[in-house]
This record gives C-alpha cells, sequence and structure tokens, in this order.
C-alpha cells in the first residue's frame, strides 16, 4: 500500500492508500495503548512528578525510516538508488541481477517486458522487490489509446477525452489505474499534462484538452481517479505542445516566454499539482527565452518547477537516451547527461535501456561511477542528493504494509521516549 513521502505537502497527501492509513492507525492504537496502560497504573493526583508534562509528539514511523536508511548508505549505494532503468526480457532474474547488482532505485517496464496477461505481469513485478520493506519503484507508461503496454486497457484516451467531463476523465482514469494496480506496478507515467496550441504537434493526440483551462479540469481530474491505485505522473513538463517536434528524435524547442508559458502550458501542470499528484516528468523540451538548456537538464525549470508551482514531490527525467539520439552533440554522452541531469535537480534518472547497452556507449557501473565523483568534486550537492533520496525512498517505503523503523531503536522510534518535557 501506499503513502505519499513525509516531504511532500497536503496536497499530495491525498494519493495515501488504505494499507497505509491501516499502519498509521495502527500506530494511534499503539499510543493510545501505551497512554491507558500509565493511567492505569498511577492515580493523577498522586503522582506530581508528571504533572504538567507531556511526552513528546509522535514521530512519523516513514520519516524515520528513511532517515535511518540514509545514515546506514554509503555514497554510492544514495547516487545508484536515484537511477530507474529498463531492462528488456520477462525473465526476472535477469532484470534483478542489474538491479540488484547495483542497488538502483526503479525498473519501468516496456512493451517486451509484458507477455501473456496482467497476471503474468504481476508475477514479475512480484519477484522485483529483494526487500519487502523497501518495494522497487516499478512504473509503465499507461496512458491508454496510442500508449499502453498492458493488454485490456479497453478505455479512450488522449484526445478521445477532450469532450468528455471530468467526471468521467475521473472514472476512465480510475479504471487504468486499476489495471495498473492489478499488474502489480506502482507508478504510473500516464497523465499527459502537455496541451497543443496550434496544430500539428507531435504530442497533440494524447493530450486531454484543447485550452489551459480543460486541459488542466480533466488534468486534475484524472490524478483523482489514480489515487489509491497508482502513483499519478505529470508529464512533459514544462509543456511538449509548446512545439510540434518529437523529442524521441530532436530537442523540440519554443521562442515561448516565461510569462506566455505561465499563461497557458503551466495551467495543467498547476492543475495536477495541486489535486496532488506525487510526480512530475520533465521533458527535454528547450524554451529558449527561459533556458539554453532543455528542461530534463536546466536547473532554472526545475526551480520553478519547485518554487512557482510549489511542487515538492518526485521530479523524474523522461528517458535519458533520448537526448543522445536528438543527434545534438552537446548531448552525445549518456553518461554526462545523468550527471547534468541530477545536478539540475532531478530526483530520479531514467533509461530505457537496449538489450546491451554498450551498444549507446551505456553502462549502469560507469553512470553510478560519474555521479559520485560529480558529489566528491562538488559539481553535485550530496544534500540534495539526500532530499533527493528521501522523496524516493518514502515513495517505496510507503508501498510497504511494514511500519517500523529501519534499525531497532526503541520506543524513541516511535515518539515514546520515557523522558518527559515540560509541557508549552
Amino acid at each position: 500500500m501506499r503513502r505519499p513521502p513525509t516531504t511532500l505537502s497536503g496536497r499530495s497527501a491525498r494519493v495515501a492508500r488504505p494499507g497505509i492509513r491501516r499502519g498509521l492507525a495502527a500506530l494511534a492504537l499503539l499510543l493510545a495503548a501505551s497512554t491507558a496502560l500509565a493511567a492505569c497504573g498511577a492515580a493523577p493526583e498522586a503522582s506530581p512528578v508528571l504533572r504538567g508534562v507531556s511526552a513528546p509528539p509522535a514521530a512519523d514511523p516513514t520519516e524515520i525510516n528513511v532517515a535511518q536508511r540514509i545514515a546506514s548508505m554509503s555514497l554510492e549505494q544514495k547516487v545508484a538508488a536515484l537511477v530507474m532503468v529498463h531492462v528488456p526480457g520477462t525473465d526476472p532474474a535477469a532484470i534483478r541481477s542489474v538491479v540488484d547488482g547495483h542497488g538502483l532505485g526503479g525498473v519501468i517496464l516496456m512493451g517486451d517486458n509484458v507477455a501473456g496477461d496482467v497476471a503474468a505481469t504481476r508475477a514479475l513485478t512480484s519477484a522485483l522487490s529483494s526487500d519487502p520493506g523497501l518495494p522497487l519503484l516499478t512504473a509503465i507508461d499507461q496512458e491508454g489509446g496510442v500508449v499502453a503496454r498492458l493488454p485490456g486497457d479497453v478505455w479512450p484516451a488522449g484526445r478521445a477525452l477532450q469532450s468528455a467531463s471530468p467526471e468521467e476523465v475521473e472514472g476512465v482514469f480510475a479504471a487504468r489505474a486499476g489495471l495498473v494496480e492489478s499488474a502489480g506496478v506502482l507508478v504510473n507515467f500516464g497523465i499527459v499534462a502537455d496541451i497543443e496550441i496550434g496544430s500539428g504537434s507531435f504530442i497533440g493526440p494524447r493530450t486531454l484538452g484543447e485550452t489551459p483551462e480543460a486541459a488542466a479540469e480533466r488534468v486534475a481530474a484524472a490524478v483523482r481517479g489514480e489515487q489509491g491505485r497508482a502513483l499519478s505522473t505529470l508529464k512533459h513538463f514544462p509543456g511538449h505542445g509548446a512545439s510540434p517536434d518529437d523529442s524521441h528524435v530532436s530537442i523540440p524547442t519554443s521562442s515561448l516566454t516565461l510569462a506566455q508559458w505561465r499563461a497557458t502550458h503551466a495551467v495543467p501542470f498547476a492543475a495536477g499539482i495541486e489535486a496532488g499528484a506525487p510526480l512530475v516528468m520533465t521533458g527535454h523540451l528547450r524554451f529558449d527565452s527561459v533556458s539554453p538548456l532543455p528542461a530534463s537538464l536546466s536547473p532554472t525549470w526545475i526551480r520553478i518547477l519547485r518554487d512557482e508551482l510549489g511542487f515538492d514531490g518526485v521530479i523524474v527525467t523522461d528517458d535519458l537516451l533520448m537526448l543522445q539520439r536528438s543527434g545534438d552533440a552537446h548531448f552525445g554522452d549518456p553518461i554526462e547527461n545523468g550527471v547534468r541531469a541530477l545536478a539540475a535537480g532531478n530526483d530520479l534518472l531514467l533509461y530505457v535501456l537496449p538489450g546491451d547497452p554498450a551498444s549507446v556507449g551505456f553502462d549502469v557501473g560507469s553512470l553510478v561511477d560519474a555521479l559520485v565523483a560529480a558529489v566528491t568534486s562538488g559539481r553535485v550537492d550530496e544534500e540534495a542528493v539526500d532530499d533527493s533520496l528521501r522523496r524516493v525512498l518514502a515513495l517505496r517505503r510507503a508501498a510497504s504494509a511494514e511500519t517500523g523503523p529501519f534499525s531497532d531503536c526503541g520506543l524513541k522510534c516511535v515518539g515514546l521516549s520515557p523522558r518527559a518535557r515540560p509541557a508549552d
């Protein structure tokens, strides 16, 4: 079951799943039981030592678990946990050999990972996590329509939903998220928050509205529909519809100013964030008047996402190998692109690897080494790495049914310190 990261705002708190609510309820019962036992053991008037004091507030169990894990990790383990990859095939042992071999944080499933029915995919995903207390972040692109990995997605998608009411859109995304959940997948990269301005945009058929306001209503509805079933992701920030080009093979570029962007492409993303989406995907999109870099590598766009839109969830890049395929010599090194993306402020680096990663000049171990070197040299701030790690690990921990601390530190881990403090 899922619970949003403790670093997320109240907006994102609405993605919590019933299992996490049960875990918090259990913690509340533990606190209540402790209070009752103390009350039964002594008469209030006969205990002057306890008069006028109160126990410290109970600490959040996920926050404790994540903090303890981070404190126990080496720098190499930290940066590796911020990488999500695709490993071809349906053999869980082959996928786990890559993930466990480097301690990676997640796996994205593509079409070649899905064979047979949804039950077969669930059997695969259930075999990928080695630590039940910290499930691997599994993700999939299940927009429906032209972008669907799982069989059985019979619901309308994209442009077919532009004339639907927000209530209808919410129902469609609830059903689709149920399919994703039944496959044992935690994250759906499935909500296109882009809008098409003008005709002929590559992304146009996948958008949910013809105007910023119409798209915003449906994006928010999509997030509400997925809540409790899949972790929603808004893509492709800051807005693929600003250019007609395809970011899979180019760097789409726009001349829109920041003020123009705020009035148009920002609107659906702001609505999805307000609705509680826990992830946003940065696109390889360049707005020349805002930043000379694609948004996925741009500290400027990450600051805008954090500070202007108030997003405090997990920022994941689009597939970083797409930058290499653009043909732009500045982005020819997939490992350097990963370092740039982490330095820019992304939390999770996504690589959709081919069967032979060396064919595109990539090696997971080399990426981890380069990220470690970047932190050691000061190019990437280790405190920022820890912040990203808190967000990513909190999502993973929330997918577990467990609520205990990572290490046994007694009652103080759940705010039941035997020491009382003066009441405020």
